[in-house]
C-alpha cells in the first residue's frame, strides 16, 4: 500500500462529502480515505448499536460474462461458484499458484452467464491482472467497472428500519447474501445484504454520479458516516480476516478459521492449498497494552508468531488481537506479546470477539 510520492492519491466519488464533513483523511491502498468523522469510537457504536454508513467506493468491481463464465470462475476460485443463483452473493478466495492468495473476494451472480466480482482496493490492479492471464481458453469477457460504482455500506441492527421508508422493496424478505435490483430515494441502485462489521445490513451499489446524492440522503435519515478506524474496529471484533494482515500471496489461508471456503474442485494452485499450514490464526485478549500488526508474540521468551491485527476494543473496553502462531503452540491459552521491548501476557480467545 505504498504510494509512490509522485503518484496522486486517487479519490472516490464521495470525497468532496468527506471534505465537507470535516473527516480525517488518510492515503490507504492509493486512496484518499476517510479515517474518521466525530470519532473512531463514536462511529464504531453508532454501527453496534443503530446503524452507520461507509463509503467503500475504493472497491473494485470486475463483471464476467460469456458462456465460459461459471466453468472459469470455478477455476480461479477456491468456492463452489456452481452452488449460486441469479440473485445470490457468495464470499470467495482467488488463490495464488504457489499457496497464498491473490486476494479475498465476494462474487455475486447477476444472471446465467453473468456475475459481479468485488475485490480490495489496493489488489485492483494485480488481480485484474491475475484474472486477464487466466481467462486464456475460457469463452469470457472481463470488464472492469471500477469507476462506474459508488459503493456504501450501511450497517447496524436500525439498517433496515432507516432504509425501509425509501426503497421499493420488502427488505425484510431478502436474506443474507441477497442480491437485487431497488429503487432507493428514488434512484437505481443494486443491493446486498453484505458487509463487514459483523452487524446486518447491505451494501449498495450507485452510479457515481449518484453516489454523493444518496449519502447525503442517508445522513439526513439517520445513519451516522464512518470512516476506516471503525471499520477497522469493527471487523477486528468480528473476527474477520483482512487482506494484507491476516491473508497475503505468501501467508497459507488455511491458517485461518475459513477452511470452509475451500471446497473439492481443482482450481488455480490447488495442490498447494490443501498442503497442512504451518501456522494457526488465533485470537488474543489483553488487560491494557494495545498492541498492533508485527508485535512479536512470545512462549517462554521464544518468538512463536506474530500480531497481524491489534486494537483497543470499543466494544469490550480492552485490547484484543488477532496473531499467527506455530501450529504447535495454537492450542496454548497464555501467551506474551512484546511492546517495546517488555512483554505483556495475553490470553487466547476463541474467534470471533464478537457476534451478533
Amino acid at each position: 500500500m505504498n504510494q509512490s510520492p509522485t503518484e496522486p492519491l486517487k479519490r472516490t466519488p464521495l470525497h468532496a462529502a468527506h471534505l465537507r464533513a470535516g473527516a480525517r483523511m488518510v492515503p490507504f491502498g492509493g486512496w484518499d480515505m476517510p479515517v474518521q468523522y466525530a470519532g473512531v469510537k463514536a462511529e464504531h457504536d453508532a454501527v453496534r448499536n443503530a446503524a452507520g454508513v461507509f463509503d467503500v467506493s475504493h472497491m473494485g468491481e470486475f463483471r464476467v460474462q460469456g458462456s465460459g463464465a461459471l466453468a472459469f470462475l470455478q477455476h480461479v476460485t477456491t468456492n463452489d461458484v456452481s452452488k449460486l443463483k441469479p440473485g445470490r452473493a457468495q464470499y470467495n478466495w482467488l488463490p495464488g499458484v504457489s499457496g497464498g492468495l491473490v486476494d479475498d473476494i465476494y462474487i455475486y451472480m447477476v444472471a446465467p452467464d453473468e456475475y459481479l466480482t468485488v475485490v480490495n482496493a489496493s489488489n485492483i490492479a494485480k488481480d485484474w491482472a491475475h484474472l486477464q492471464r487466466h481467462a486464456e481458453g475460457f469463452d469470457v469477457t472481463l470488464t472492469d467497472e471500477s469507476d462506474r460504482w459508488g459503493l456504501l455500506a450501511v450497517q447496524g441492527p436500525q439498517t433496515e428500519s432507516l432504509l425501509q421508508p425509501h426503497t421499493d422493496t420488502d427488505l425484510s424478505s431478502k436474506k443474507k447474501n441477497a442480491f437485487f435490483p431497488a429503487k432507493l430515494f428514488g434512484f437505481d441502485v443494486m443491493l446486498a445484504r453484505t458487509g463487514y462489521t459483523g452487524e446486518d445490513g447491505f451494501e449498495v451499489f450507485v452510479d457515481a454520479s449518484e453516489a454523493e446524492t444518496v449519502w447525503d440522503k442517508l445522513l439526513a435519515v439517520g445513519f451516522t458516516s464512518a470512516g476506516l478506524g471503525a471499520r477497522d474496529t469493527l471487523r477486528l471484533e468480528a473476527g474477520f480476516p483482512l487482506y494484507g494482515h491476516e491473508f497475503s500471496d505468501t501467508i497459507h489461508p488455511l491458517s485461518s478459521t475459513y477452511s470452509w471456503v475451500v471446497k473439492d474442485k481443482t482450481h488455480v494452485g490447488h495442490e498447494h492449498i490443501r498442503a497442512a499450514p504451518t501456522q494457526t490464526l488465533i485470537g488474543l485478549k489483553l488487560d491494557r497494552v494495545p498492541v498492533r500488526e508485527g508485535y512479536p508474540v512470545k512462549i517462554g521468551g521464544e518468538v512463536v508468531g506474530h500480531v497481524t491485527s491489534g486494537t483497543s476494543s470499543p466494544t469490550f473496553g480492552h485490547p484484543i488481537a488477532m496473531a499467527l502462531v506455530n501450529a504447535e503452540h495454537a492450542t496454548l491459552d497464555i501467551f506474551d506479546v512484546e511492546v517495546r521491548g517488555k512483554d505483556h501476557p495475553a490470553t487466547r480467545v476463541q474467534l470471533p470477539f464478537y457476534k451478533r
